[in-house]
């Protein structure tokens, strides 16, 4: 759970561990650049939410192999025809790369670099499959976390979804993410504590349930918690509930609605809190929810002051994986610097070491992204990628209070939101994507590696 010592260097793929020991063994000690971007947008997203950069500067720190770890590899059958350098190298492994990166809360593009990682070769690859497993989950629940924000039309917007999340770190590391993709909190008590987020929980219909009445169930939750009590008011009958909780006298924070006509009982429930002189009694519904029934409950009218959203946002249900790949662009071999790129089809890419600038209109709001080489600069454009890492050491100082990194990511896709163009920020899939070219001498580039290579594998 969340490790914060030292993380395991089999937390990776197989294959990633017998090409190092092939670069090892054959003593090809190249430098690398491997650059981590999405290939294409998944289904009815028009953009992407940077997040887990925290999560993975803390990984590339603090990877090692343990004796252990070694003594287990020796015995697989791959590995007896080894050499102990191999075994040497990996007792001494310890990340010493260059990471350049998008900031978290940046939005961002199929095709630019979220992370550009330059080291020797084997080290790079050892780390690949950590660095897509970190980033991958976070910046694919940020992006939900985006959509639902974006649809609760500025009302907050609580995630709920551990306990249907893949795992009890996923809904930790789901709840970080959420945060950072808009949501004003968090129902995971660790993630509360671990990284600060505000931690927000009512009842349960077992709750009231246990009571043989239902109005003692909620004079005692009222006892307990005078003034942050929300009571769950469809676990029989919404209006006998809201009639109950006036006769007790007792006004609470708030009443929530999970099941049922949602749209129906917000209207009637807040009609009756307001005769009732209980206008800043809030209306919190949950139950099922996701950005589409949100938007429409809105749309339609519903009187509901703030949303919980479980696991449509913790699994991001409706596209739960985005394609995130770790790809080699550039082999630097001291004498020479070879540029690398894939071409088989439909999984191209592009060669040398990248970076994003984007441009703004005149109207304020994002205009278009150029891919370029990272020596080229725009007029008028702003570079993306920064540098985090040098050598295997974080450049900036990690914050004590980790509340201060989350909130700064947050507030920066929040501010970058609001230069989204509508037709980008939009539930539906946009009609014209968000524009995302590549520079002329990066295409230039691309040609000719795929000349150079066409000679060997005789590609077209």
């Amino acid at each position: 759970m969340l490790p914060s010592g030292s993380y395991s260097g089999l937390l990776t793929d197989l294959y990633e561990l017998t090409m190092a020991a092939g670069y090892v063994q054959n003593r090809f000690r190249a430098r690398a650049t491997f650059e981590l971007f999405v290939r294409a947008l998944p289904r009815r997203r028009n953009y992407l939410v940077a997040a887990g950069l925290e999560q993975a500067l803390d990984f590339l720190e603090n990877v090692r192999f343990s004796k252990e770890d070694i003594s287990y590899l020796r015995a697989l059958p791959c590995f007896r025809q080894v050499h102990v350098d191999f075994f040497d190298y990996l007792s001494e492994f310890q990340f010493t790369g260059d990471v350049w990166a998008l900031s978290e809360g940046t939005v961002f593009f199929p095709g630019e670099p979220l992370l550009r990682v330059t080291a020797p070769i084997a080290d790079a690859q050892l780390v690949e499959t950590s660095l897509l497993s970190i980033l991958h989950f976070q910046t694919l629940i940020a992006s939900k976390a985006a959509r639902v924000t974006t649809a609760a039309s500025g009302r907050p917007v609580v995630e709920f979804g551990s306990r249907r999340a893949h795992g009890v770190e996923a809904g930790v590391l789901a709840a970080r993410a959420a945060f950072i993709g808009g949501c004003e909190g968090t129902s995971n008590t660790y993630a509360g504590r671990r990284f600060g987020i505000p931690v927000y929980g009512t009842q349960a219909h077992s709750w009231i349930m246990a009571h043989k009445d239902e109005a003692d169930a909620f004079r005692d939750f009222l006892k307990v918690f005078p003034e942050q009590s929300t009571l769950l008011v469809d676990t029989y009958d919404v209006h006998a509930a809201i009639e109950k909780i006036i006769a007790l006298g007792r006004k609470p924070s708030g009443v929530r609605l999970d099941s049922g006509d949602v749209l129906t009982d917000s209207l009637w429930v807040r009609q009756r809190l307001d005769h009732a002189g209980w206008n800043d009694v809030q209306i919190f519904a949950s139950g099922d929810l996701d950005e589409d029934r949100i938007a429409a409950l809105l749309q339609d009218g519903a009187r509901i002051d703030a949303f919980g959203v479980g696991t449509a946002l913790s699994t991001s249900a409706d596209s739960p994986n985005v394609g995130m790949i770790y790809k080699l662009v550039e082999v630097d071999l001291g004498e020479t610097v070879r540029s690398a790129a894939k071409f088989s089809q439909e999984k191209i890419t592009y060669p040398g070491r990248k970076q994003v600038s984007r441009f703004t209109g005149e109207d304020g709001k994002f205009s278009s992204d150029v891919i370029g080489l990272d020596e080229e600069s725009f007029e008028g454009g702003a570079p993306l990628l920064v540098p985090v890492m040098r050598e295997g050491r974080r450049l900036e100082k990690v914050e004590k209070d980790p509340l201060v990194t989350m909130q700064r990511a947050r507030d920066r896709y929040l501010a970058d939101r609001a230069r989204i163009p509508e037709s980008i920020l939009a539930l539906r899939t946009a009609e014209f994507p968000f524009p995302v070219r590549y520079s002329t001498r990066l295409e230039a580039l691309h040609d000719q590696v795929r000349q150079t290579v066409a000679g060997t594998a005789r590609i077209g």
